[in-house]
């Protein structure tokens, strides 16, 4: 596709008619990564961190995000979202380096996909997982968010390379 979707004819943007589209099952799969110093990681995996369950509290805060997406991005469609995972992945060992991945699995059955809805719930997480250990470290840096997968719709499959 060499065209963009979220304008009209004149060039203004618009919010695109999903109407005679058919509701299908509609799944997206998007990942991104907030390295860390070591003895973050450390709080965060041990559970010690001052205000809490980070990785709990991350899932919330991207589940909600998944949910609220049509209010930040401004032409996304609300979309009655059928399910919405979230799994948070630790290196194996210190010599992997000091990270924690996110990966947001989001579905619907609907007009229109969402993929929004999971790059919207990763880059949550992260944000989450800063706030909550930017006491200890406030060097972290988020990186890597993309889209990994999406099934359904018009336009196919796709999954990165």
């Amino acid at each position: 596709m060499n065209t963009l979707t979220h304008f009209d004819t004149h060039g203004q943007a618009h919010m695109v008619d999903v109407a005679d589209k058919p509701a299908t099952r509609r799944v997206a799969v998007a990942t991104g990564r907030i390295e860390m110093l070591p003895a973050t990681l450390a709080l965060i995996a041990q559970g010690h961190a001052k205000k809490g369950d980070v990785l709990g509290i991350a899932r919330i805060a991207a589940i909600q995000a998944a949910k609220k997406t049509s209010e930040l991005i401004p032409l996304c469609h609300p979309l009655a979202l059928t399910r919405v995972a979230v799994d948070f992945a630790l290196p194996a060992d210190a010599q992997a380096g000091a990270f924690v991945d996110v990966t947001v699995t989001a579905e619907t059955i609907g007009p229109t996909g969402v993929e929004m809805e999971a790059l919207t719930a990763v880059q949550v997480g992260l944000l989450t997982i800063y706030d909550m250990c930017k006491a200890a470290d406030r060097g972290m840096v988020m990186t890597g968010v993309r889209l990994l997968e999406k099934r359904g719709g018009k336009s196919g499959d796709y999954r990165a390379g």
